[in-house]
C-alpha cells in the first residue's frame, strides 16, 4: 500500500473521486460508503436501566471497509473527516473516530457545503473538532425511533396485521392522508349557478363575469329572463399595478415540491439527482432548509445578469430562513458555477440542474410588474353587476429567467358610461369541490409546515409509508355527473343537460384498509405518537440537543415514561374491537351474526362468532368497490352464498366460482384458476370450461417430467427448467437437457438445493 500523508474520508465514492482531483499528492480520498456503525437491525439494542445506552454494531457488509480504513488511517499523519455538515453526517465522522480507533490529536474535522476546489481548500484550512451536540442530536432521533418501532410495531402485529411497522414520523404523515380522504368521502358539494357573459365593445369581444353566484336553476332562469331587455353601462374602471417577486433559492423540501410540481418528478428521485449533482460538485449540498447566500454567489450572480440581461434586473435580495432553528446546513441550493448553465450526465440531473439554476438566478433579479384593470359593469333592472378583468405585463423582470405566465389578457378602451352590448350569458351548475388529496410534493409540504421531521426525512419517509401498504400512489378515474346549463342569445333563453367529470386524480396519495384501521388504532391507545403538535414538539427538542441546550438522555427518559405506560394499556385491547367489527345482522336462514371487519389480509365479512364456539365462523370478502363501512346486510349475504356451482367440465368434474385474496376464481377438483375480470355470480359454464382448458394446456407445457411413485417431477419455470419435490426447488445446468435426467440425478440436484419458503395463502370459504 502506497502511503500518503493525509487520508481524508468522505460518505460517497463518486464525492471522493470529486474531491481527489482538487488534492494534491499528499492526500488519499477514501469513501465509508455511508454510515459505519449502527443500532443492529434486530433486537432493541438500547439498555434502558443505563441512561438508554445505545449498543452500535458495524454490519457485516460494512467491516471490509472498516479494516481498509483502519490500515490507511494507521499509516496517515492525519486524517479528515469529511462527511456532511448535518446530524447525519456528524454522526458518521463520529462513529469513524470510534470504528478506526482515531487519535484526536491526528484527526481533524472539516465541512463544505459545495464541492469546488476553493470550497474544499478552505476547508482544509479551517478544520474544527467533531461538534458532539450534533452527534446527540443524531442519537436521540435514532434512539426515540427505536423505542418506537421496537414496542409499538409488535402490538400492531398483534392487533392488527402481522409486517406492520410504525414510526414517530411515518404515522403521522400516514393519518394526515387517512384524515385528508375521510374529509373528501364525507364532503357534501355546494351546488349554485356561475353566470358568465360575452359582452362587446367597439367590435372586440371580452367576457366578464356576475359577481355573485346564484342559488339555484330557479333564480338563474329568472335572471337571464330579467335580462332580456337590459341596458349595460360600465359603473367603474380601476388600474391596480401589480407586482410578482421571484421566490427564494430552493430548500430540500421547496425543491421537491417544484420538482414534482414543473418536472413531475417523485421526492425520491429529485433526491437521488440532486445527490447526484451535489457529488459531482455542480451544485451546492441538496439537505438543507436554509435559504441563505454565500457572498461569493451573491456577488457572481449579479455580474452574469448584469452582464447578460443589464442593470434593470438585477436587484439584490437576501432571504431569511423560515425556520429559525435551521441546522442541516448554511446555505440554499444553488449552483457551485453560475456561468454553467448546464450540467447532469443525463436528461433528468439536466432538468433539475436547470431548474436550480433558473431558481438561483431569478431570486436576485428584479420583480415582474403588471397592471391589472377591473371594469365594473351595472345592469340596468339587477342589483347584480358584471365584472371584467385584463391584465397587460409590463415589465418581464425574473419571468424572462425562470418562466411563468406571461400572457396578456387584454381588454378593449373603455370609458365610464359606456354601454357594451351583450353578446350572450351563460348560467351554469356549479360545485364546489373537496379537499385535495395529497401528492408526494404537497405532503412535503404539508409535513414542513407542521414542523414534523426534517427535511432529508421525507423522501425515506413517503417511501416508507408505501413500502409498508399504508398507502399508494394511485391514478383514479373521474365519475360522471349531470350539469344544468341556460345561455340567452338574441333574447332566447336554451336550457340544456350537459355530463361532467368529477373525482378524477393523477399521482396521489390513497391510504389503504390497514392504512385506516392503523390510525384508529393510534389514535385511541397512542395519540399523543400520531398527534402533529407533539410530534413537531419533537423536533424542537432535537433542535435543543443539536444546540447544546438540552441533554439527549433526559429529553429520552421524559419521552419513555409518558410512552411505555401507553404500550401495557393497548395490550389489553381487544381483537374485535381492533377489527372495527360492525354487527350488519343476523343470516335469515341460521340467524347466525354477520359482521363487516377488518382482517389479517384486510377488509371481510364474517359470519358467526369466534368466541364461545366450537365451530369456527365462515369468512368472505367485500363485494367489489364496496368500503367496510357501507356494506350492507343484502350485499354480505349474496357474499356468503360463494362458492356458487357454475356446472360441470366435459369429464364431469364440479366447477366452483368463488372469491379469494387474490380475486374471482374457479375450482375444479385442487385446480384453482384467475377469472378475472369475469364476476363469480355470472360466469357461465361455457365460459370457465373454457378457462379451465386453457389451463390444462399451460399446466401440460409446464410439466415436463414426473417419476414414478415419487413427489419429484421436472416442471418449466419463468426461470427455466427445474427440478422439484414440493419442498426444494434445484436449477438444472444449462448444458444439461431437463428430459434426459432420471430420478437418481434429479435427487442428486435436490439433495444440493436449499429448502424453498413456504408461502401461506388463505382462501375464504
Amino acid at each position: 500500500m502506497s502511503t500518503k500523508q493525509n487520508l481524508v474520508i468522505v460518505e460517497s465514492p463518486a464525492k471522493a473521486k470529486t474531491i481527489e482531483n482538487f488534492l494534491g499528492k499528499d492526500y488519499s480520498v477514501k469513501s465509508s460508503f455511508g454510515h459505519i456503525r449502527d443500532l443492529p437491525k434486530k433486537g432493541l439494542s438500547i439498555d434502558k436501566e443505563n441512561n438508554f445506552e445505545p449498543h452500535y454494531e458495524i454490519p457485516n457488509d460494512k467491516k471490509k471497509i472498516v479494516n481498509d480504513l483502519k490500515k490507511s488511517a494507521k499509516l496517515a499523519s492525519i486524517v479528515w473527516l469529511a462527511s456532511d455538515e448535518d446530524r447525519e453526517g456528524e454522526a458518521i465522522a463520529w462513529h469513524l473516530s470510534k470504528a478506526l480507533q482515531l487519535q484526536p490529536d491526528k484527526t481533524k474535522r472539516i465541512v463544505f457545503h459545495e464541492i469546488t476546489e476553493s470550497a474544499i481548500k478552505n476547508a482544509i484550512l479551517n478544520p474544527r473538532s467533531i461538534d458532539i451536540a450534533l452527534v446527540n442530536a443524531q442519537q436521540a432521533r435514532r434512539v426515540l425511533d427505536r423505542l418506537v418501532g421496537y414496542e409499538l410495531s409488535p402490538i400492531l402485529w398483534k392487533k392488527v396485521k402481522p409486517g406492520l411497522s410504525a414510526g414517530r414520523v411515518q404515522s403521522v404523515a400516514v393519518r394526515l392522508i387517512v384524515d385528508r380522504e375521510r374529509e373528501i368521502r364525507s364532503f357534501q358539494p355546494e351546488v349554485n349557478f356561475k353566470v358568465t357573459a360575452e359582452l362587446e365593445q367597439n367590435g372586440q369581444v371580452f367576457t366578464a363575469e356576475l359577481n355573485q353566484r346564484l342559488a339555484d336553476e330557479a333564480a338563474a332562469k329568472q335572471f337571464l329572463e330579467a335580462c332580456k331587455q337590459v341596458q349595460l353601462t360600465v359603473l367603474d374602471i380601476t388600474d391596480k399595478p401589480s407586482v410578482r417577486n421571484p421566490s427564494a433559492p430552493f430548500t430540500t423540501s421547496t425543491l421537491q415540491q417544484e420538482a414534482a410540481r414543473k418536472l413531475g418528478f417523485s421526492v425520491k428521485q429529485t433526491m437521488a439527482l440532486a445527490q447526484r449533482l451535489y457529488e459531482r460538485g455542480y451544485i451546492t449540498y441538496m439537505r438543507t432548509d436554509s435559504t441563505n447566500l454565500s457572498g461569493l454567489a451573491l456577488s457572481a450572480t449579479a455580474n452574469y445578469i448584469k452582464n447578460n440581461f443589464g442593470d434593470k434586473y438585477y436587484q439584490s435580495r437576501k432571504y431569511r430562513t423560515k425556520n429559525a432553528s435551521a441546522q442541516e446546513a448554511h446555505e440554499a441550493i444553488r449552483p457551485t458555477i453560475i456561468k454553467s448553465l448546464n450540467a447532469g450526465e443525463n436528461i433528468n440531473e439536466q432538468k433539475l440542474y436547470q431548474l436550480i439554476w433558473r431558481r438561483m438566478v431569478a431570486s436576485q433579479m428584479t420583480a415582474a410588474k403588471t397592471l391589472r384593470t377591473e371594469v365594473t359593469i351595472a345592469i340596468s333592472n339587477q342589483p347584480e353587476c358584471f365584472i371584467a378583468q385584463g391584465e397587460v405585463l409590463q415589465f418581464d423582470g425574473y419571468l424572462t429567467v425562470y418562466g411563468g405566465n406571461k400572457d396578456d389578457s387584454i381588454l378593449p378602451t373603455l370609458k365610464i358610461k359606456d354601454h357594451p352590448n351583450l353578446k350572450n350569458i351563460l348560467a351554469c351548475q356549479t360545485f364546489s369541490r373537496p379537499p385535495a388529496r395529497y401528492s408526494e410534493a404537497s405532503l412535503v409540504k404539508a409535513l414542513e409546515d407542521l414542523g414534523i421531521g426534517r427535511p432529508s426525512t421525507y423522501a425515506p419517509t413517503i417511501g416508507t409509508i408505501q413500502s409498508r401498504g399504508y398507502v399508494e400512489k394511485s391514478n383514479l378515474e373521474g365519475e360522471e355527473r349531470k350539469i344544468i346549463a341556460y345561455s340567452l342569445a338574441d333574447n332566447n333563453i336554451t336550457r340544456k343537460e350537459q355530463t361532467e367529470s368529477f373525482g378524477g386524480d393523477k399521482n396521489k396519495l390513497l391510504p389503504t384498509h390497514f392504512a385506516e384501521v392503523t390510525t384508529d388504532f393510534l389514535v385511541k391507545y397512542f395519540k399523543s405518537i400520531v398527534d402533529t403538535g407533539f410530534t413537531a414538539t419533537v423536533e424542537k427538542q432535537l433542535d435543543e440537543i443539536a444546540e447544546g441546550k438540552l441533554i439527549w438522555q433526559n429529553a429520552i427518559k421524559t419521552f419513555y415514561n409518558q410512552f411505555h405506560p401507553l404500550i401495557t394499556k393497548a395490550a389489553d385491547a381487544s381483537r374485535q374491537e381492533t377489527s372495527q367489527a360492525r354487527l350488519l345482522g343476523p343470516d335469515p336462514k341460521n340467524g347466525e351474526p354477520i359482521y363487516a371487519r377488518f382482517g389479517r389480509y384486510g377488509p371481510m365479512l364474517q359470519r358467526g362468532e369466534v368466541e364461545g364456539k366450537t365451530e369456527k365462523p365462515d369468512f368472505a370478502p367485500l363485494p367489489s368497490g364496496v368500503r367496510l363501512e357501507a356494506v350492507t346486510l343484502e350485499q354480505a349475504i349474496n357474499m356468503f352464498s360463494l362458492p356458487r356451482m357454475v356446472g360441470k367440465t366435459e369429464e364431469g368434474q364440479e366447477i366452483k366460482a368463488n372469491i379469494g385474496r387474490f380475486g374471482p376464481y374457479i375450482q375444479v377438483d385442487k385446480i384453482f384458476v384467475s377469472i378475472k375480470p369475469l364476476d363469480p355470480f355470472s360466469i357461465s359454464e361455457t365460459e370457465a370450461r373454457q378457462l379451465y382448458k386453457n389451463k390444462l394446456e399451460i399446466t401440460a407445457k409446464r410439466n415436463i417430467k414426473k417419476f414414478e411413485n415419487s413427489n419429484i417431477q421436472i416442471l418449466r419455470g419463468p426461470y427455466g427448467p427445474y427440478v422439484t419435490d414440493g419442498t426444494k426447488n434445484a436449477r438444472i445446468p444449462k448444458n444439461t437437457k431437463p428430459e434426459s435426467l432420471n430420478q437418481k440425478q434429479a435427487e442428486e440436484l435436490l439433495s444440493k438445493a436449499k429448502t424453498a419458503k413456504k408461502r401461506t395463502v388463505r382462501r375464504h370459504k
